[in-house]
């Protein structure tokens, strides 16, 4: 990136640092290509993966539009915003969608749909069955987008063993910077800008090209593919065990099914989260509650409700996400913090 901040050309000028400025884009591009093995022209460059979800559902012009009752607030904005017909795939109190009700769903309605099915659930981990929902939806017809941002360089992400048409990244999810992601487009997709304008990405999304993000985007993609999660699961595993030693009354939600190797929800019934999130943060350790793009809202998680989780619980639920360099010292230290947290009749009492 530092390197990239030197080419001062506008990557669409024809003069000489323009081209620089184009070289340097299009070797990121088709570093990201390959590593899901697409053409780079499938590569799509975006702010984010909230602009990245919103050109894929509404860029398709789909009479009707399917996401489950989990997926992240950028794509529930995103199909209101459509003005399309939307259905609601419901999900079993683990949060993976129910098939049998996509079936129904397909085989009622228009053809033209759209269904949208995140890989991994940005609050619980948990991972949905895309490659199966992908086979039905082709089966009638419909156009399939997946939001990968939270899975990728923390599971295996198979573009073509998925099937899907479209899917979402955001670079900052796997050791990149902050406010650049980028849309996977399968080639022939009807597919249309959100924003217009100089042509750029392929007619695709209109605006100068975030040179420096790209190449910063292409460059933590290959490490993040590369590292193993096993570590990462041994780590959530370890204090998810310590967690439930220290309280005992705690619930980990969407611990029966596969899920993310980094990610652990919880609560402690009688502890409000907004309570927890800011002890923790006293003692350095910062956590989240419900979705990081929208913590700051009030009211339970929308991904807990659907599961079925009731309202109180929900209102106490902590997310702890680990990285690459969580340590056992780190651990330690949230479980200590947490410990003496419980351990306040005030804190209990209060909430």
């Amino acid at each position: 990136m530092i390197a990239a901040l030197d080419a001062s050309g506008n990557a669409s000028s024809v003069h000489g640092e323009g081209r620089g400025a184009r070289d340097l884009v299009e070797a990121a591009r088709e570093e990201i290509a390959a590593a899901f093995a697409v053409p780079p022209r499938s590569v799509v460059f975006t702010s984010g993966g909230t602009e990245a979800n919103a050109l894929a559902l509404r860029g398709i012009a789909a009479d009707r539009i399917i996401i489950s009752a989990v997926e992240h607030p950028s794509i529930h904005a995103a199909a209101g915003q459509s003005g399309r017909l939307i259905e609601h795939l419901p999900v079993d109190g683990c949060g993976i969608v129910a098939l049998t009700a996509l079936e129904r769903l397909l085989s009622n309605g228009p053809e033209n749909t759209l269904v949208a099915l995140m890989l991994a659930n940005n609050e619980t981990g948990a991972i949905q069955p895309v490659a199966e929902a992908a086979r039905l939806a082709h089966a009638r017809g419909a156009i399939v987008h997946c939001d990968a941002a939270q899975a990728v360089g923390r599971v295996a992400v198979d573009w073509h063993a998925l099937g899907v048409d479209l899917m979402t990244l955001s670079a900052h999810k796997f050791g990149g910077p902050q406010g650049i992601g980028a849309l996977l487009v399968k080639p022939g997709t009807p597919l249309a800008p959100l924003i217009g304008g100089g042509g750029q990405e392929f007619h695709l999304r209109g605006g100068t090209e975030n040179v420096a993000a790209i190449c910063g985007m292409a460059a933590a993609l290959k490490p993040a593919l590369d590292d193993a999660a096993d570590a990462m699961a041994a780590w959530r595993d370890l204090f998810e065990s310590r967690l439930k030693a220290v309280s005992p009354g705690v619930r980990v939600f969407a611990e029966e099914v596969h899920r993310l190797p980094n990610t652990s929800c919880f609560a402690l019934d009688g502890l409000l989260a907004e309570t927890a999130v800011m002890a923790l943060d006293l003692h350095g350790i910062a956590v989240s509650s419900g979705s990081a793009c929208s913590s700051g809202k009030v009211g339970p998680s929308h991904v807990l409700e659907a599961m079925g989780v009731p309202a109180g619980l929900a209102r106490a639920a902590l997310r702890v996400s680990l990285g690459w360099n969580t340590t056992e010292r780190d651990l330690a230290r949230i479980i200590e913090a947490w410990s003496e947290l419980v351990s306040r009749p005030a804190a209990r009492s209060a909430a």
